[in-house]
C-alpha cells in the first residue's frame, strides 16, 4: 500500500494560506476519487479540497482553525495505486469555492503585501511564524517585529491572529475594544518611543478606554451569535474607520443620454453577443477612463508612503442570494472595451451567486464601484475598502423634472438623473481631488454619445 501526501492545492498568485473550517472524512474513512476531504477558508471565499486519489485517510495534519500554508501537506492517504511523485502545489487539483460569504468590500485586499522601506528597516529576525495578513497589518501600523513578539496569540500554539492584532491596536491607540495580551515573559526590551503616527501603549495606570454601553435585552429578545463573515465584516469595517478619516463628496448627474442609448442597444446586443448589457459596466468605463485622468485616486497607504497602482483592477459589489455582499474584482479595467467589461461583469457576478469565485478573483483591488441604487437608494456614503483610499457608489436613476440650457433660453425636461457619491481617505485625497474626480465620473457618464457603436 502506498501513501499518497495530500497538499493545501494553490488558489490564486495572492493567496498564500487558508484555515481549515471542518474536515468531512475522519482516519479510516474511505475515500473516492474526488471525494471532498475537508472544507478550508481564505479572508473572502471558503473551498473544498477534493482528493484526486481513491484510498482510505489515514492522518490529519492539521486540527479545525489552523492556519496552513498553501503547499503544505495536510492528510496523509492510503492507496493502492502506485505514486510515482507528489503533486507539486502549482499542478496540484484547484479547489472549488462553494460557500462565498464573507465579504464586504475589501477584507481580501488586507492581504496585499506591503511595500518595503529602505528608509525605515524593520526588525524581521524572529522565530515566531505570523501569516502575510498579519504582517501587513503590522507594517501599516508601524508596529515593529519586537513589538509582534510581546503580544500573546490566542490561535493555535500560541499564534497570532488578526483578532489578536486588531485588538492590541484598539488599546494602544485608545479605542475600544478588548484588548490583546501583552507577553511579559520575552526578553524583548520595549521600545523606547512609539512611532511619531502611533500613541503609546497605555499603562496599567494609564486612564481606561470608554467602555461601549451595555445592550439591555428583554425576555422576548433574540440573541444572534456572529458568524465568522459577519465578524470578518464588522473587523473590517472598525478597522477602516480607524485608518482613514472618511470625506464624502456628491455629485449629481443627468445621465439621460446614456440609459436612452442602452434601450436603443440593449436587444441587438444581446442577440449578437448573448449577453445582456446593464448599466455596472458603463460606470466601470466611466470610473477607469477617470482613474486614468487622476491617478493619484488610484493609490493605496503604507504608513508615510504613498503607493501609486500601475493597474487599475475595480472591484464591483455583487450581492449573493444570502444576501451577503463580496467584491469580485475585474483585473486592467482600462485596457478592456464595453464589451470586455460586460463579459466580465456578467460571468463575475453570476459565479458570485452560484459561490464559484476562485479566491484571487477578489484579490488585489485598486477601486471599488457600489450600486446602492439596486436597492431603491438615491445615494450612499461608503466605508473605503482598506488598502484602497476611496469608494464610489452610484445610486438608482430616477425621472426629474430638470432645468435645461438651450439656444432658445432655459427650458424645463422630464430627464434620467442619478446621484454619485465618492467617500475617500482625506489623509491622501483632499477635497479638490476627491471632489474633481467624482465630477469627472459624472461628465463622462453625461457625455454619453448616443449613437456610439458597440
Amino acid at each position: 500500500m502506498a501513501q499518497y501526501e495530500l497538499l493545501l492545492p494553490k488558489m490564486g498568485e495572492s493567496v498564500a494560506e487558508a484555515t481549515v473550517i471542518k474536515w468531512l472524512k475522519q482516519p479510516g474513512d474511505l475515500i473516492k476519487m474526488d471525494d471532498t476531504i475537508l472544507e478550508i477558508a481564505t479572508d473572502k471565499v471558503d473551498s473544498e479540497v477534493p482528493s484526486p486519489i481513491a484510498g482510505k485517510l489515514v492522518k490529519q495534519l492539521f486540527n479545525e482553525d489552523d492556519v496552513v500554508q498553501v503547499g503544505a501537506v495536510i492528510a496523509i492517504i492510503e492507496t493502492d495505486a502506485t505514486i510515482e511523485t507528489t503533486l507539486s502545489p502549482e499542478t496540484a487539483l484547484q479547489p472549488e469555492p462553494v460557500v462565498v460569504e464573507e465579504h464586504i468590500p475589501g477584507t481580501e485586499q488586507l492581504e496585499e503585501r506591503p511595500v518595503e522601506s529602505p528608509a525605515a528597516p524593520r526588525e524581521d529576525a524572529s522565530e515566531r511564524f505570523y501569516s502575510p495578513l498579519v504582517k501587513n497589518i503590522a507594517a501599516q501600523e508601524n508596529i515593529s517585529m519586537t513589538e509582534l513578539d510581546r503580544i500573546t496569540g490566542t490561535g493555535a500554539e500560541g499564534r497570532l491572529t488578526k483578532d489578536d492584532l486588531l485588538n492590541y491596536i484598539q488599546q494602544k491607540n485608545g479605542g475600544h475594544g478588548a484588548a490583546a495580551k501583552i507577553n511579559t515573559e520575552t526578553t524583548a526590551p520595549e521600545p523606547k518611543s512609539a512611532p511619531a503616527n502611533v500613541a503609546p501603549t497605555p499603562s496599567a495606570t494609564a486612564a481606561s478606554p470608554v467602555s461601549k454601553p451595555a445592550a439591555s435585552v428583554s425576555g422576548g429578545d433574540e440573541i444572534i451569535e456572529m458568524d465568522r463573515m459577519r465578524r470578518l465584516i464588522a473587523d473590517h469595517m472598525v478597522m477602516s474607520k480607524h485608518t482613514a478619516p472618511h470625506v464624502t463628496s456628491f455629485v449629481e448627474a443627468d445621465v439621460t443620454n446614456m440609459v436612452l442609448w442602452r434601450e436603443k442597444v440593449k436587444r441587438n446586443f444581446e442577440k449578437r453577443e448573448n449577453e445582456k448589457i446593464t448599466f455596472t459596466p458603463i460606470f466601470i468605463e466611466a470610473v477607469a477612463k477617470a482613474l486614468k485622468d487622476f491617478p493619484m485616486v488610484n493609490i493605496s497607504v503604507n504608513g508615510t508612503q504613498i503607493i501609486k497602482k500601475k493597474d487599475i483592477n475595480i472591484g464591483m459589489a455583487a450581492a449573493l442570494p444570502s444576501g451577503n455582499l463580496i467584491v469580485p474584482v475585474i483585473k486592467n479595467a482600462d485596457q478592456l472595451n464595453l464589451v470586455g467589461l460586460t463579459k466580465s461583469v456578467n460571468d463575475l457576478a453570476q459565479r458570485a451567486r452560484g459561490s464559484k469565485l476562485k479566491p484571487d478573483e477578489t484579490q488585489n483591488g485598486t477601486f471599488t464601484l457600489t450600486n446602492v441604487g439596486s436597492f431603491g437608494n438615491v445615494m450612499g456614503t461608503p466605508i473605503i475598502n482598506q488598502p484602497q483610499v476611496a469608494i464610489l457608489a452610484v445610486g438608482t436613476i430616477k425621472k426629474k423634472p430638470a432645468v435645461l440650457e438651450t439656444e432658445f433660453g432655459d427650458v424645463i425636461a422630464i430627464r434620467h438623473m442619478m446621484f454619485l457619491s465618492l467617500s475617500y481617505d482625506h489623509r491622501v485625497v483632499d477635497g479638490s481631488l476627491g471632489g474633481s474626480f467624482v465630477r469627472r465620473v459624472a461628465d463622462y457618464l453625461e457625455n454619453w454619445d448616443i449613437n456610439r457603436e458597440i
